[in-house]
């Protein structure tokens, strides 16, 4: 007999088939025995009848159990019909059960436990509704990023996880041993690479893992997450790369299909605007966590929108690429983009030309002859272009309000957290 999928049962009333997948649910009634079932389709209802052949296979099978199931596909009777869950109106009489596989769990799945405990778990705790749900979103996530580049002439390319150099000109990154005794790093950013792909496609996007070795244990920060990076050319300033951005997160919000409150446009402020709305110092070269907390109760409170963007921070707090504003001298044409409280994207415009590129890396008391790969494309010609990079992690986290953004990540790495759970001594 060919294996059925749960969520086409409803199709077979009647019938004789055969479901595999893993027992969520025991429930002993008196001498019956329900089940509920799942595999990647659904679940549905069970029951093992008290003169049944399965009987005494029955008794042996827990929660987690991986089984074949064969039986009949009833229609419930309407006193037990259950319209809000799936298959709620019909349930499988067990003929026959066989275990494929027995489970040892470390508790219920789905039980209320700390973090630590959930993610020392992982390979169990993942296959929690909750836990699934979550991924779910990060798969819609993810697909609605690539719909929305790919929609608007973008060309997704795989950028390089082993590099000679930290790309943000500041990031802790980690070291690798390469060949013939020489050092790499973890790449803590695509940005090199996206903006060489410019002069290729003009338009570029990818959705790399990147890694940052700062020394921190935060609730908004790993050290190892995924990027959903793009970059483009022939654009006249920053706003280009927001409208961009923001045109594909509509599209990401409309996949995932959550509550989001987002105007017709996503209210802008400089920096300098935002920490006057704030009451804060105007000296200060970026927003604290509790800024940015605030300055989104504000967003929504006033535009009726979980979004915010600020631009205009100052040159010495942006890398040495970032595009200095003509018309504002000392900030930038670059922007981060907050959600409810927290942010989730950095962007700009970047410089263009090869000579002030040189200047500006000097500026940073960085040598120009370590970037001459990265020169080369500015050497033979770049429009001007900018882009940005949006956490996939937090994002995540932000749109179903999940306080801790390894909530929102698959197998987290951070300064204690490693799949060996090897802890070294912290740094003093």
């Amino acid at each position: 007999m060919e294996r059925t999928l749960i969520k086409d049962l409803k199709n077979h009333t009647g019938q004789e088939v055969l479901i595999e997948g893993s027992v969520s649910v025991r429930r002993d009634q008196g001498k019956m025995v329900f089940f509920d079932f799942r595999d990647r389709s659904g679940s549905v209802q069970g029951v093992v009848l008290p003169n049944s052949g399965a009987i005494e296979a029955a008794k042996e099978v827990r929660s987690e159990f991986v089984v074949s199931v064969e039986g009949k596909v009833n229609q419930r009777p309407e006193k037990n019909v259950n319209a809000n869950i799936q298959n709620g109106d019909i349930e499988l009489e067990i003929k026959k059960i066989e275990i494929i596989s027995v489970a040892e769990i470390p508790f219920e799945l789905g039980s209320e436990v700390n973090l630590d405990t959930y993610l020392d778990h992982q390979p169990f705790t993942l296959r929690s509704e909750k836990a699934k749900q979550v991924f779910k979103v990060q798969d819609a996530i993810i697909q609605g990023f690539r719909d929305g580049m790919r929609g608007q002439d973008f060309v997704e390319f795989q950028a390089p996880a082993l590099v000679g150099g930290d790309a943000e000109g500041g990031a802790a990154a980690f070291t690798v041993d390469y060949y013939y005794d020489q050092k790499a790093f973890l790449a803590t950013s695509p940005q090199f690479y996206k903006q060489i792909m410019v002069g290729v496609f003009e338009r570029a996007f990818a959705t790399p893992k990147v890694f940052r070795g700062e020394k921190h244990s935060t609730t908004r920060h790993l050290s190892e997450y995924s990027s959903m990076d793009f970059e483009m050319g022939f654009i006249k300033d920053h706003t280009d790369v927001m409208a961009v951005l923001e045109k594909t997160l509509r599209l990401i919000i409309e996949k995932v299909g959550l509550p989001v409150a987002l105007p017709e446009k996503i209210p802008t402020l400089k920096l300098r605007e935002a920490q006057k709305v704030l009451g804060v110092s105007q000296d200060e070269p970026d927003l604290e966590p509790e800024h940015e907390r605030a300055l989104c109760e504000w967003a929504l409170k006033e535009h009726a929108s979980d979004f915010v963007f600020v631009t205009h921070y100052p040159v010495s707090k942006r890398p040495f690429y970032t595009y200095e504003d003509e018309n504002d001298p000392g900030f930038t044409k670059s922007f981060d983009l907050l959600f409810r409280g927290l942010e989730i994207t950095t962007g700009g415009q970047r410089i263009h030309d090869h000579d002030t590129l040189v200047e500006k890396i000097k500026g940073k008391g960085l040598d120009p002859e370590k970037f001459k790969f990265y020169l080369e494309a500015f050497k033979v010609g770049m429009p001007p272009h900018g882009g940005s990079a949006t956490g996939l992690e937090r994002l995540t986290a932000r749109l179903l309000n999940l306080p801790n953004v390894k909530e929102a990540t698959l197998f987290p790495r951070d300064l204690n957290r490693i799949d060996t759970l090897l802890k070294t001594d912290k740094a003093e």
